[in-house]
Order: C-alpha cells, then sequence, then structure tokens
C-alpha cells in the first residue's frame, strides 16, 4: 500500500517549499519527505546538513525518495527563501504578556485561503526538534502560523506538525477528493420521499399514538444524521418502504377481519 500512481502534482507544488531548520533526527527528515509528497509537496530545502542522507533518513522517507534525491542544502535559513516572496515561520511557542509582540500568529487554515492565489514561491518554515525557530528567525519571517494543540503539551513532533500544514494547505487548494467521499447531499425528492415513507412506516407501526411523533422525528434525524448519499438512501428506502407495507397490510387484514365479525 505504500506505492503511488502516476499522477500529476498539484499546482501549488511548484509554488510552495517546506524548509527544515536544522532538523535533529535523521528520521523526520524522511518522514517529512514522505508526508510532503502525501499531500503533493516536492520541494523540500534542509538548512545546517550536507545533504547525505543517512539509511535512516531514506527507510523513513519510503516511496518519497525524488523528494530526498531533489532536496536542496543551505547554510542558512536567508539563502534557503532567496527565491521566495513570502515566509511563512512555524510555532508552538505561544508567549504572554510583553512577549506576544514578536508572536502574531495565524492559524494554519488561513494560510492556503490568503496566499493559495499569490503570485511568487511561499517557503514554510519549521524550526529544529528541540526548540523551534529562535526569536531572530521568527523575526525574518513575514508570516507566523501556530497549530492549535492542548497547552498541557503544545509542542508537535517535526514531522506531524509538518503534516497538518501540508494538509490543510492540500485540503483547501483546488484538489480533486478522494473517491467515496462526495455526493453527502441528498437529491432534495429523494430527502422528500424518505421523510414520506419514514411517516407511513410510523403511522402504520403498532404502538401508541402519543408516541408517534417522537419516533418519526427521532428515525429520521438520526438516519439524516448520518448524511447517507443517494444510493444508500435508495437501499435504506427500500427496507423502510417494505416494513411500511408490511405493517400497512397486517393493519388492513386486521380491519377487514374486524369488519367480517361485525356482519356477522
Amino acid at each position: 500500500m505504500g506505492d503511488r500512481r502516476i499522477d500529476v502534482l498539484p499546482g501549488f507544488s511548484e509554488e510552495v517549499c517546506v524548509v527544515l531548520v536544522e532538523p535533529e533526527n535523521d528520521g523526520n527528515i524522511g518522514a517529512v519527505a514522505r508526508t510532503m509528497l502525501n499531500f503533493g509537496f516536492t520541494d523540500l530545502r534542509v538548512v545546517g546538513r550536507d545533504g547525505a542522507w543517512s539509511e535512516e533518513t531514506k527507510r523513513r522517507a519510503k516511496n518519497a525518495q525524488r523528494v530526498l534525491e531533489n532536496a536542496k542544502v543551505f547554510q542558512t535559513l536567508e539563502q534557503s527563501t532567496t527565491d521566495c516572496s513570502i515566509v511563512v515561520g512555524t510555532s508552538g511557542k505561544r508567549e504572554e504578556g510583553d512577549k506576544i509582540a514578536r508572536r502574531h500568529f495565524l492559524l494554519p487554515e488561513e494560510i492556503p485561503s490568503s496566499l493559495g492565489n499569490a503570485e511568487g514561491r511561499i517557503a514554510l518554515v519549521f524550526g529544529p526538534e528541540g526548540k523551534g525557530l529562535l526569536n531572530e528567525q521568527l523575526t525574518f519571517c513575514d508570516l507566523l502560523v501556530t497549530i492549535p494543540t492542548w497547552e498541557g503539551y503544545p509542542i508537535l513532533n517535526l514531522s506531524h506538525a509538518v503534516s497538518i500544514i501540508c494538509f490543510i494547505w492540500y485540503y483547501h487548494s483546488d484538489t480533486s477528493k478522494p473517491s467515496g467521499t462526495g455526493g453527502r447531499l441528498l437529491n432534495p425528492k429523494l430527502r422528500q420521499r424518505f421523510r414520506e415513507e419514514v411517516r407511513r412506516l410510523v403511522q402504520n407501526m403498532p404502538t401508541k399514538e402519543h408516541k408517534r411523533k417522537g419516533i418519526e422525528e427521532t428515525l429520521f434525524r438520526v438516519i439524516m444524521r448520518g448524511l447517507p448519499k443517494d444510493d444508500e438512501m435508495h437501499r435504506l428506502l427500500g427496507v423502510i418502504s417494505d416494513a411500511a407495507n408490511s405493517f400497512e397490510n397486517k393493519k388492513e387484514s386486521k380491519s377487514s377481519k374486524h369488519g367480517a365479525k361485525n356482519e356477522d
């Protein structure tokens, strides 16, 4: 399941680069390469490494070896972003009080919505695992982004942070959604028919009269809460209609027998 099909990379692949500043863990570099390709990013830049990737790095990259092979290495953050129009720094350190002046953050989903149509290359910069980006490095960045996490343990693993940012960028870009995830809104006529069949089922089922309205509303809302697709709704309708027909036939049969006894 680690293979990937041959497909065209998203348009942003040529416009967005991921910059790792002095990453400490070889495995994290490989994991970053893998998650980048998962979401269509291919431009990896590493500051403070020589580009001789260890076996651990290659192993963790899995089938994203092309990202490692094409990765560029630099001595400084400034050198790694000379061709970028916007530099976005990431940090999990959310200061309070007087120090907050240097740390006005955007949320991850605000980055692609604000910059998705901008012209020029965009750098997404991540600091080392132990301490993150230093204040002077954050000052160099044009925008800052932080990933909402529980304040009791806010700092994410490097590759996890890259995964979240890349996923959100991919999700909010003009890319196709995986097969089987679309079509969540029902055809209006199918919805109306479903409501009518649920009502018919409840009106004919054997229960106390004052309970019918609550049963009908609960059945309708619980099923709709699952956001069934049209084909799923057709199958549900088949079951509900059969059950309604069965209760209706029993009701009519009982009524006919009662009428026959009255004639006798």
